[in-house]
């Protein structure tokens, strides 16, 4: 329900733009989350998507308005449709700044960020913005000149943004998002704790070329002892059991699910992850400590998930494997599922990448740039007649 946010002492208020892809939505939860915990206000601005209102069903507990907009594309009729949402996205995030007045607004990227970013200078709201890519998006490299502070990854900087609103920190995850016993976590999901678990993903879009790749290597993964569960994506493919038999004749089955709003419980299942390389993706098989083979998607805004792949693979938390190289995918699987030591090796990596906790550098340093130097947070600010 829309409105005012209450008055209450050393308490701010922040509007969080982040829908549109997983990616985006899972931090802006965790940022709210987080900010809720620390006694703030935070509303989550969202995009019409099913992907948004799917994942918003886990969290009740929090406020989150739908905006309208659609993505950025050079085709002429989807390039007029998009300038045509996005204006109309302007006057509604205006309406909503005046009706909500925050004291900070921060934004994940994507055409949800555009405009509110805009609002918000028009109504002198400070701004922040969050890049968890390694190749920085459309959005953050054109409105991070008008931000407060911009959040890249670590060794990356953004021209035209002034070396003091810099702050290096990676993702926000979620808090539920941690590393559970692997038993337990296979329990929950009725998996065999005798067999090699394979997960794959496409992130919170889907991927056709892996569901179609892992449909065609059902057979073979269960010959070699493997078990298989695949998250399709929304409106990509069945959803089901299949039966298949191991190479010693016992059943194995592959679980196909179009979403999975357990992720912390799926990764700590698997013994390895096939998955496209969104930065969200990665953040959370980090947490979860979670090896994993990276396909990153060719058609990805500017290659971005190339260069996430490579940096993670430099890191040690896994393999980047292109997406040209399918036909060799499966024995990429096998080179690793089964060796316990490079495993290990993995695992020891993603612990040591996931030392600084990222939601509370962004936390700490989002109350200091919405505090007046010396006082008290704006809504706790006597009001001016």
């Amino acid at each position: 329900e829309r409105g005012a946010f209450p008055e209450g002492n050393n308490m701010s208020r922040f509007l969080i733009s982040c829908g549109g892809t997983g990616g985006h939505l899972s931090p802006g939860i965790s940022l709210a989350e987080g900010l809720a915990q620390r006694g703030h206000e935070a509303v989550l601005l969202v995009s019409q998507k099913k992907v948004d209102a799917r994942l918003l069903e886990k969290y009740p507990q929090l406020r989150f308005e739908r905006m309208p907009g659609t993505g950025f594309s050079l085709h002429p009729v989807k390039f007029l449709r998009c300038v045509g949402s996005q204006t109309r996205a302007f006057f509604f995030c205006l309406r909503l700044l005046r009706t909500l007045r925050p004291d900070g607004v921060v934004g994940f990227g994507g055409f949800t960020s555009a405009p509110v970013v805009v609002a918000a200078r028009f109504a002198h709201v400070p701004v922040a913005l969050h890049e968890s890519n390694r190749v920085p998006g459309l959005a953050i490299r054109t409105l991070g000149r008008f931000a407060r502070r911009v959040y890249l990854p670590a060794g990356i900087r953004l021209a035209g943004v002034r070396a003091s609103a810099t702050r290096h920190v990676g993702l926000p995850v979620r808090r539920e998002m941690i590393r559970h016993s692997p038993p337990a976590a296979r329990a929950a999901f009725g998996l065999d704790p005798g067999h090699r678990l394979l997960v794959v993903l496409g992130g919170s879009q889907g991927a056709s070329a892996l569901n179609d790749w892992v449909r065609s290597r059902l057979e073979f993964f269960a010959g070699e002892g493997i078990q298989v569960y695949c998250v399709t994506g929304l409106g990509k493919g069945r959803e089901g059991a299949v039966e298949l038999t191991t190479g010693s004749g016992a059943p194995i089955p592959a679980y196909f699910s179009a979403f999975c709003d357990r992720m912390g419980e799926l990764l700590s299942a698997a013994d390895l992850v096939v998955s496209r390389a969104g930065a969200g993706t990665l953040a959370e098989l980090i947490r979860c400590e979670t090896p994993a083979i990276l396909v990153p998607y060719p058609q990805a805004a500017d290659d971005h998930q190339r260069a996430n792949a490579a940096f993670f693979e430099r890191q040690g938390g896994g393999i980047a494997v292109e997406q040209t190289r399918l036909d060799r995918l499966h024995a990429e699987v096998l080179d690793v599922i089964f060796n316990d030591w490079l495993l290990r090796k993995f695992r020891g990596n993603l612990r040591r990448m996931d030392r600084t906790n990222a939601l509370e550098l962004m936390l700490r340093d989002l109350e200091e740039i919405v505090s007046p130097p010396g006082g008290l947070p704006p809504a706790s600010q006597p009001a001016v007649a």
